[in-house]
């Protein structure tokens, strides 16, 4: 066959699209309808495969230095050695999963590897998908054509492990990781990941299924994908995603979000200039809108968009991850493509000059993307991934109190109070065990350095069996009752003010007044009182520098 290929892979995608027909429809349907056509036409071509399994002659674990030559024959005898399938990729390590040939066509990525957190063959834990880079390279150009940490690539944003079930793109059990793009070379294919941790890969296995080829159409266009990051976003500048001259067509979006502001971010237009336009051709009418979703974003996933994460709504410090596949509606360019997203949304009014609260503010979240597109020729984009220090997010808090470190006697009524070990939290969370409501609370100390505005919160776990709590701060009430039953054990933050305190001591009062109809008890546990930065303009603004928070506690929303 002569013609060009496409961005959407065929014959691999034959079963998934086939099981998400039931679930959504019409253009599934049809797009497996033409996978399923695909098969039952000539196939020119050798299936290849790249893989991690254990060859003849290599040593991986004990028995002196690795050795590995990946032309061996797989072991595939009756030792446990033979079993052997992974890597273990040491800190700053550069391990070399493909290089092969052309021409050729990859068409599915599957790896896996240990999560971060300690285990019997981490103990001390293991690289997250943030901190590794996955770089592929095409005929010994110079600048990789995909760069991106392992993660985004695969959807899974924030260093989080998320299922994802998509075409193009599937972690299945949020630990599976597999990409079904199709990736045409001429000459040669490098695959790499650079373990940027200072921690190892712990068990990197893989398979790398590719076609060879006897050559490649003269205007077959190759695979991209670019991450890039601002932290936070840029006063008066659109958030570009992609911006390339060439002529390709564009394929897919990545967007990683952690809001700096209470409220929804999210009423910003995606602008697209195609060609060299100065004015974007392409508008939107809102970012949920350009993720397929309406009224705001929430956890979904289906074989066309989805949204693996989302923590809370409006918070500050919430997260957000989305992923937009342009499988049936490629974005076509001639001599180059700009993708951009406007970063406007809801504010408070502490955060507008005018003190107003309205849809339409310039907002400072934190933004990462990766693009993903085709195009003939050498890309233009300058956007470079920065090193894993950089990709991580920085720490929004200005004083962490661990429930855990204030257990004595006097900080609680009655019942005990204990440290827990949850896999929630990396250290123990403050559990305490009342056996009623009256007479029971908790009380957390804490002490502010200087008076600026800042957000005051407690994570805390909920469950089936804890408690309904009014919180106090230094005896003035906040808020609306916490109630932090629920029915599956999980960790959520409870935000309870913005003020301007007074450097000094508080106190942070959690008086039990009862518990849920569904509840078992009147338990409570607490991770941390946190006091969190507002943006820099809130103290530049002013706003409620001079308020009294005892006498209106505010919580913007």
């Amino acid at each position: 066959m002569n013609a060009p290929l496409s961005g959407l892979s065929r014959g691999c995608l034959t079963v998934l699209a086939s099981c998400l027909v039931g679930a959504i429809g019409a253009p599934v349907l049809a797009r497996s309808q033409d996978l399923l056509g695909e098969l039952a036409r000539p196939q020119e071509g050798r299936s290849m495969r790249v893989t991690s399994t254990m060859r003849q002659g290599e040593v991986r674990r004990g028995g002196g230095e690795p050795r590995r030559d990946p032309m061996a024959a797989p072991r595939g005898d009756r030792e446990e050695a033979s079993n052997w399938d992974n890597f273990r990729i040491p800190p700053g390590a550069t391990h070399v999963l493909m290089d092969e040939k052309g021409p050729g066509v990859i068409t599915h990525l599957w790896m896996t590897f240990l999560g971060p957190e300690a285990q019997d063959w981490a103990p001390t834990g293991s690289a997250n998908h943030q901190e590794m880079l996955l770089r592929i390279t095409w005929d010994h150009r110079n600048r990789p054509a995909v760069e991106a940490p392992v993660g985004d690539f695969f959807a899974n944003c924030f260093g989080r492990r998320d299922e994802v079930i998509s075409l193009p793109v599937v972690v299945e059990d949020a630990d599976s990781y597999n990409a079904y793009w199709r990736m045409p070379f001429r000459e040669w294919a490098r695959i790499e990941i650079i373990n940027q941790s200072d921690k190892p890969i712990g068990l990197l296995y893989y398979n790398i299924d590719w076609i060879r080829k006897e050559q490649l159409p003269v205007d077959t266009p190759y695979f991209h994908a670019q991450y890039r990051q601002e932290y936070p976003v840029k006063p008066g500048e659109d958030y570009v995603i992609l911006d390339t001259r060439g002529k390709g067509h564009y394929v897919g979006t990545v967007l990683a979000v952690r809001a700096r502001s209470p409220a929804w971010f999210g009423e910003g237009d995606e602008k697209i200039y195609i060609d060299g336009e100065t004015q974007a051709s392409i508008w939107g009418t809102g970012t949920e809108d350009y993720f397929l979703s309406a009224w705001g974003l929430k956890r979904t996933g289906t074989p066309f968009f989805g949204v693996p994460y989302f923590d809370q709504w409006g918070i500050v410090g919430g997260h957000t991850s989305a992923y937009r596949w342009h499988l049936a509606d490629p974005l076509v360019f001639n001599t180059g493509i700009r993708v951009t997203l406007e970063h406007f949304g809801w504010i408070s009014p502490d955060e507008n000059p005018d003190q107003k609260t309205n849809s339409w503010n310039e907002r400072e979240d934190d933004y990462s993307s990766v693009a993903f597109w085709y195009q003939t020729g050498e890309p233009t984009f300058e956007a470079r991934a920065p090193g894993a220090r950089e990709r991580a997010l920085p720490s929004l808090e200005r004083l962490t109190v661990f429930a855990r470190d204030h257990l004595g006697r006097e900080l609680h009524g009655i019942g005990d109070v204990m440290p827990q070990t949850l896999d929630l939290y990396p250290g123990p969370q403050a559990f305490y065990r009342p056996e009623q409501a009256d007479g029971a609370w908790l009380e957390i100390p804490f002490e502010v350095a200087r008076k600026e505005p800042l957000r005051l919160l407690v994570k805390a776990t909920r469950a089936d069996d804890y408690g309904r709590y009014q919180a106090y701060l230094d005896g003035v009430p906040l808020g609306e009752v916490l109630d932090f039953h629920h029915a599956q054990l999980d960790t959520f933050e409870f935000h309870l003010l913005d003020f301007w305190p007074e450097p000094g001591p508080h106190r942070l009062r959690l008086q039990c007044v009862g518990k849920n109809p569904r509840s078992e008890g009147y338990f409570c546990g607490i991770e941390s009182l946190r006091l969190r930065e507002r943006r820099p303009r809130v103290e530049a603004m002013g706003h409620d520098r001079d308020k009294d928070w005892r006498k209106d506690p505010k919580l913007y929303r």
